[in-house]
């Protein structure tokens, strides 16, 4: 199953790309697959594409939702039980306590973003990265990754995240894990009238 890093830079990995503290989230993005109401199928992959629902028209149960926050917060507290700084446990322990309301009580529709969305998130090429600048997740240096894919958040601290890191937080939780600022959301454009143009077409 390609991950979301092999479909960008087009290449296969033979091995895991780097070890350390990442977290497999297949199964988050597996029941993610089943619950969401995306209408344009994709292919599998562990960034969570898609292939076409059964029934599009399905709504997740409670149960189902409980479970998708669950699998999303356990993997969470296992980087959290291995945090390297108590600042990064301290992050990480918040998100998880975050995640306990919607385990308790499910919403029917999931807040997060759409996998569209995610895709056009603003990469940061390598170039723009210093050497210490680490996810605030994860807590590995971005540049340790030969292959970094390392996105910016539109939102007012345009935080920076390991896309594999901040991929499952945003499509089932749809803020910036740090500010928690709503993602996704539309802003409407504001409508301008122009009185003297309307004059010109009545008059003229």
């Amino acid at each position: 199953m390609a991950t979301q890093y092999e479909v960008e830079h087009n290449i296969q990995f033979s091995e895991p790309r780097r070890t350390g503290r990442r977290v497999d989230m297949a199964s988050f993005f597996s029941l993610l697959n089943q619950l969401s109401s995306d209408p344009q199928p994709r292919s599998s992959s562990s960034t969570g594409t898609r292939s076409p629902h059964n029934n599009p028209h399905a709504t997740p149960t409670p149960v189902d939702t409980a479970a998708l926050f669950r699998l999303l917060q356990d993997q969470l507290q296992t980087l959290s039980a291995t945090a390297p700084t108590p600042d990064n446990r301290d992050f990480l322990d918040r998100l998880v306590a975050s995640l306990d309301e919607d385990i308790h009580d499910p919403p029917t529709t999931l807040r997060g973003v759409d996998q569209q969305f995610v895709d056009t998130l603003d990469r940061v090429g390598r170039k723009g990265l210093a050497p210490d600048d680490d996810c605030a997740i994860c807590k590995v240096p971005y540049l340790e990754d030969e292959w970094c894919l390392v996105v910016e958040l539109p939102c007012r601290g345009r935080h920076r995240f390991d896309l594999e890191c901040v991929g499952p937080w945003l499509r089932s939780k749809g803020t910036c894990p740090m500010c928690r600022e709503e993602m996704g959301k539309k802003k409407p454009v504001p409508v301008v009238e122009d009185d003297e143009e309307e004059d010109d077409m009545m008059y003229g």
